[in-house]
Order: structure tokens, then sequence, then C-alpha cells
């Protein structure tokens, strides 16, 4: 029965949030066109598009290499991944002992040496300065990462996520300081690792100093939909990542519970909601930082994490 379970409740996560996906960047584009006194494009357009993209042909320069046409495939099939290992509205899924943190960002950090090499195969200066940015953010980024686990693998004795995401959900641990610092770690490699702003400006294609959009200007047809449904599911990602994580109330406990389900997948489509426009409204609140300002960002989220594992590491060996 528990196998089941799992397996049931796996495949309800992997439906949510693959429709979840277009769907967050739709309500994120419509929130801040509102918020600049726009209407918007309707929620949905990014489905429509993603629908008008992948029935066209994919037209590839002449020098391009087998990396070209296998690297959307890599990047989504990353992707996808690493978010059916994260939790949405319950836990104990079929994958739950596959879902480490390390392991997630091993696949996040795969996607990008994909976008990377995808931007490198065809040889030109556009690609290759958005691949040589992108890896040295990267250089910051996924350290920073790395030590919020570690503060988390310290308080839960586990990198597992389902584990950590039940600690944090018992409340036991209370308010900490290194907590918080964690957080913004992991706020600020969200915003690097998704393109937006003030990192990247997710909205054009002509900024001079963008990172990610360069590294797919030969992407096209249904290479150019599997680039973007990969960074629409990594978009979701880290925000029920975030969620899991830091605001862990009403998802339901592993087993058969359709109550529970019922009252967790409410619970998670109102967090994903409130992120959702805390972000629409960060961004719309502030402009892009030149791109030589962005080591030093990511430099400050890997100091934060830095300083929230030492915090406490020393305060449990006190204790």
């Amino acid at each position: 029965m528990g196998f089941v379970t799992g397996v049931l409740t796996q495949a309800i996560h992997l439906a949510l949030m693959l429709a979840a996906a277009p769907l967050v960047v739709g309500v994120i584009r419509w929130l801040k066109a509102r918020m600049m006194g726009r209407i918007g494009a309707s929620p949905l357009q990014p489905l429509r598009d993603f629908r008008k993209l992948l029935l066209k042909r994919p037209v590839l320069a002449d020098n391009a290499s087998w990396i070209s046409r296998v690297a959307p495939y890599l990047g989504a099939g990353a992707a996808l991944a690493a978010v059916a290992l994260v939790p949405s509205f319950a836990r104990g899924m079929a994958f739950a002992p596959l879902a480490d943190l390390v392991l997630i960002a091993g696949l996040l950090a795969l996607g990008r040496v994909a976008m990377a090499l995808a931007g490198l195969d065809v040889g030109t200066a556009f690609g290759g300065l958005g691949a040589a940015r992108e890896m040295s953010f990267a250089a910051l980024a996924e350290p920073a990462l790395l030590l919020a686990v570690m503060s988390f693998a310290i308080l839960a004795g586990t990198t597992g996520l389902d584990a950590i995401a039940a600690t944090f959900q018992e409340g036991a641990l209370g308010l900490r300081v290194s907590l918080g610092l964690a957080l913004v770690a992991l706020l600020a490699v969200a915003v690097a690792e998704n393109a937006r702003i003030p990192v990247d400006n997710p909205a054009t294609h002509l900024e001079l100093t963008m990172v990610h959009e360069a590294m797919i200007l030969e992407a096209s047809g249904r290479h150019l939909a599997l680039w973007e449904a990969a960074a629409a599911l990594r978009l979701t990602l880290w925000l029920a990542l975030l969620a899991a994580i830091f605001f862990p109330f009403g998802t339901a406990p592993a087993g058969f519970a359709p109550l529970g389900w019922v009252v967790g997948l409410l619970a998670f489509l109102a967090k994903m909601g409130v992120l959702c426009l805390a972000l629409a409204a960060f961004e719309s609140a502030i402009a892009k930082m030149r791109v030589f300002r962005v080591p030093e960002f990511l430099g400050a989220a890997l100091l934060l994490g830095l300083l929230g594992a030492l915090l406490l590491f020393v305060s449990t060996r006190l204790a």
C-alpha cells in the first residue's frame, strides 16, 4: 500500500508541476505588466508559445555538431528530473529517497553545462561570451547553494529534502539567524539560476549584458521550446524548493490522506501565488545591475551561506 501511495503521489506531483511551470512564468509576466500599468498578455501565453514552437522544425547552423541537437533534450531532462524530486503538496513520493539536495544541485549544474555547451558549439562570439559569464557566475552560485545545504544538514542531520521539510514543518527548530542567512543566500542563487533581475533580464533578447539568452540565440523551433520549458521548470522548482523548506505549512505527510492532499494542494497553490507576487514586485521595483556587479552579488550570497553554516557549526558544538 505504501508503494502504491508513493507512486500515486509522485504522479500527481509531476502532473501538478508540469501544469504549473508555464503558468508560473505567465502569471509573473502578467503581474509585472499590471504593476507597470499595462494590460499584459494572458497567463496562458507561455503555453501557447511552447505549443507553437514545438510544432516547428529546428534550424541548425552549418557548423553545428551533435551537441546542438542533444543539449536541449539534456537540459530539459535534467530540469524535469530535478522537478520530480522537490515535494509540492505532499511528502512521501516514490522518488523521495532520491530527493537529496546535493543531487538536485548536480542536476541543475548538468542543465547549466548543457546550455553552456550549446552556446559554445556553433562558435559565435555572443554565445561564447554568454557561456563564459554563465560558468563564472556558477563558480560562486553553486558553493553558496551547497553551503546553505550544509546548514540544513546540520539542523536536520541529513541532506534529504523530505526529512528537511518534515523537520522544518514540526517547528522544533524555531527562529534562527543562520536560517535567515541561508534564506537570503538561496534567494540570491535562485535569482541567478533563473536569469531574473537584477542578475539578468528575462524580458528581452537585446540586452548587451545578457547571459542566459546569449547561449540559446541559435536555438529555434523544437529546440527553443525545450530550452523555454527547461527555464520554466527551473523557476517552478526554485519556488517549490523555497516553499518546501521555509514555508512547509499545509504540506500533507507521507501516506494516503485524500483530505490532507486537498489541503496540501490548496496550500501549495497559495504559497506559489504569494511567491510569484513577491518576485513580480521585486523585479518591478529594482533595475538590472551591471554585469561586473553580479560576482559581488553572488559573492555576498556565498559569504552569507558560509556565515550561516559557521554559526550553526559553532552553536551545535558548544551545545
